[in-house]
């Protein structure tokens, strides 16, 4: 059986960065998977659920209301915890969403009231969140984000 792409990937090189995971095609549609990764795996603490909760929930808000809505597919964590697939349509780079990116960022570390959809009407573990940790994270990602700009995954 062949590895999934992004099993191919050395993470023992892998840097919190914003990358291009996969690019999928289908009747002439494009999907670009970004990679997210907010902490170096294996090297760092994994992002705790809570604040991994918490980060999706601002996150997934703030992309589906902004001007780039009509592009969104998906937004949330990675089963490592080491960060986020961010899911758009078109035949996009890092660079074509890094100021998009850097702006949610900076919605999270803003954001001041109670979280979006965490109500249990709304959300299947609604309790479990931590807006002081999400920002927490949020904020080293994008200082790391914005002084090293990684695109490119390592060889």
């Amino acid at each position: 059986m062949e590895r999934i792409a992004s099993f191919t990937i050395n993470h023992l090189d892998l840097y919190p960065g914003l990358y291009v995971s996969r690019r999928d095609k289908k009747e002439g549609v494009v999907i670009t998977t970004f990679d997210m990764r907010i902490t170096a795996p294996n090297r760092e603490p994994v992002i705790d659920v809570p604040a991994l909760h918490t980060i999706e929930h601002l996150g997934a808000t703030y992309l589906r209301n902004s001007k780039r809505k009509d592009e969104i597919v998906y937004f949330g964590p990675m089963g490592c915890r080491t960060g986020c697939y961010i899911l758009m349509f078109g035949d996009l780079n890092p660079e074509d969403i890094y100021d998009f990116v850097v702006d949610m960022c900076d919605f999270i570390i803003d954001y001041e009231g109670e979280i979006p959809g965490a109500a249990p009407e709304q959300c299947g573990n609604y309790s479990e969140q931590n807006l002081d940790m999400a920002k927490f994270y949020i904020k080293k990602y994008k200082k790391e984000l914005t002084e090293n700009k990684r695109f490119i995954y390592p060889n």
